[in-house]
C-alpha cells in the first residue's frame, strides 16, 4: 500500500474491463494506485496505459514484445520494469505488495495467475469466467485455503451479490433465497430466423446491440454460450444448485439479475449497462464510489421486457447446464470446445451454426473423470482442445 492507497493489478489491461478498470483507478488516484499491467501482445495500447498510471511492472507474452515494451518506455522516461510469460503474470498476481487482483485475461491462459491470486489472499476482482467453469472446486477452496476474498465483476453475478443477503455463503437455503434469476440480452440474434443463423458472419455476431465487448466473448453472447458459462459461474459464487438458477432473456440490459425470495420477493439490481459499475462497486465494497456512469433514466427506457430462452435457438445454453449436471472435468471439455469454435468461426473458418455442433461432439468424445487436481483440469483442457480443433477440419473439408 503507498501512503493509504490500495495496489492493483490488471490482469488483461488492455482488453475492456481492463480499460473500464484503470477509467475508476484514474476517477479516484486518492484510493488507487496500479502495481501491475498485463497485456497478451497489443504492446502499443499497454505502453499508453504505463505512461497513464506508472505500474511498477508491466507483462506480455513474449520476450520480443518485452524488450520492445522496455525500449519505449525507456525512451518515454517511464521506470516501469516489463516482464514476460506466465510465470510473470503469476508472479504479479501474488506479489506481497499486492492489494487486488482484476482477474480479466480471457481464456484457459488467465486461470494460473487468477489462482495465485487466491493463494496469497488477494481481493479478486473476478472477470475471467474459466477459473472457475474450468476448476471451479479447486479454485474455491484456494480461497478458502488463502483466505481471499472474491467479488464476482459480470454484471449478472455482481447483481445477484448485491441482491443477496448478508451470511448468505451458509448456504442459500438457510437465507430464504429460492431462486437466481440470470437476465440475458438475447444477443443480436435474438429474433433472426433460426435458418438464417448459418450466413452470420464475424461483423454480425460482434455487434452487440448493448454492451461493448472483445469479439470471443461477443460471439459467447451471440450464441447465449456466455449465459452457460455465467449459469455454472453461479453455480460455484452463489452455492445453488442447476435447478435454482434461471435464465431470463431481458432484451435492454437494465436489470442485470434478480434475486428470489421464499417470502414471494424479488430483488433486482438496475443501472445502464457499463462495466464500470460493477467494477466500481467491487473494488471500494463495502463502500460505494464514483463509477463515471451516467445516472439510470427509468423514463428515458420507458420498458422492460421478458422472456424465458429459445434452447433450439441457443443450444449451447443447454450444453452449459448438460456439464453442470455432470460435473468433473466436463466443464472445461466445455469451455476448451467452446474457445476452438469460436476462433475458427471468428478465422472464417466454421460456420456461426457449426459452433454448437463442435462443442457438442467434443463433449461426447471425452472421457469422464474427477477435476480432482489443476493438471487434470489443464489435461482436459488440452485434449478437449485437440478434439474440438480436429472436428473442425472435418466440418471445414
Amino acid at each position: 500500500m503507498i501512503q493509504g492507497k490500495k495496489l492493483i493489478t490488471v490482469l488483461g489491461a488492455t482488453g475492456s474491463i481492463g480499460v473500464s478498470t484503470l477509467d475508476v483507478v484514474a476517477r479516484h488516484p486518492d484510493r488507487y494506485a496500479v502495481f501491475a499491467l498485463t497485456a497478451h501482445r497489443q504492446v502499443d495500447k499497454l505502453f499508453t496505459q504505463c505512461l497513464a498510471h506508472h505500474p511498477a511492472y508491466a507483462v506480455v507474452a513474449s520476450a520480443d514484445d518485452a524488450a520492445r515494451l522496455q525500449a519505449m518506455l525507456e525512451r518515454a522516461g517511464c521506470c516501469t520494469e516489463v516482464l514476460s510469460g506466465s510465470q510473470a503474470l503469476v508472479d504479479v498476481a501474488s506479489a506481497p505488495e499486492v492489494d487486488m487482483v482484476m482477474a480479466a485475461i480471457v481464456g484457459a491462459a488467465g486461470l494460473p495467475p487468477a489462482l495465485a491470486a487466491a493463494r496469497s489472499g488477494k481481493r479478486i476482482l473476478l472477470a475471467n469466467k474459466e477459473a472457475l467453469v474450468m476448476s471451479g472446486a479447486l479454485f474455491m477452496q484456494e480461497v478458502v485455503a488463502g483466505g481471499a476474498s472474491l467479488l464476482p465483476i459480470d454484471s449478472e453475478h455482481n447483481a445477484i451479490f448485491q441482491g443477496l443477503p448478508a451470511g448468505f455463503e451458509r448456504g442459500l437455503g438457510g437465507s430464504g433465497v429460492t431462486r437466481i434469476l440470470l437476465t440475458a440480452s438475447g444477443g443480436p440474434f435474438l429474433n433472426k430466423p433460426i435458418d438464417e443463423l448459418a450466413a452470420v458472419t464475424p461483423e454480425m455476431a460482434c455487434a452487440h446491440p448493448n454492451w461493448v465487448m472483445g469479439r470471443k466473448i461477443s460471439v459467447d453472447s451471440a450464441t447465449m454460450m456466455n449465459k452457460g458459462l455465467e449459469v455454472i459461474e453461479a453455480y460455484w459464487l452463489f452455492g445453488a444448485p442447476a435447478e435454482q438458477i434461471e435464465v431470463v432473456i431481458h432484451p435492454q440490459s437494465v436489470i442485470h439479475s434478480l434475486v428470489a425470495y421464499a417470502d414471494g420477493s424479488v430483488l433486482a439490481q438496475l443501472g445502464n449497462p457499463d462495466m464500470r459499475t460493477p467494477i466500481a462497486h467491487a473494488m471500494a465494497y463495502p463502500e460505494r464510489i464514483d463509477s463515471g456512469v451516467k445516472p439510470l433514466d427509468l423514463f428515458e427506457i420507458g420498458r422492460l421486457d421478458f422472456q424465458r430462452p429459445d434452447f433450439e435457438r441457443f443450444p449451447c445454453l443447454g450444453h452449459a447446464y448438460r456439464v453442470l449436471r455432470e460435473g468433473g472435468i466436463a466443464p472445461a471439455v466445455l469451455n476448451a470446445a467452446n474457445e476452438v469454435a469460436v476462433a475458427s468461426f471468428l478465422d472464417g473458418r466454421l460456420g456461426f451454426d457449426r459452433i454448437s455442433d463442435i462443442i457438442s461432439a467434443t463433449l461426447d468424445a471425452i472421457e469422464r473423470r474427477e477435476a480432482d487436481s489443476l493438471d487434470v483440469v489443464l489435461d482436459a483442457d488440452r485434449r478437449a482442445r485437440e478434439c474440438a480443433s480436429g472436428f473442425v477440419e472435418r466440418a471445414s473439408r
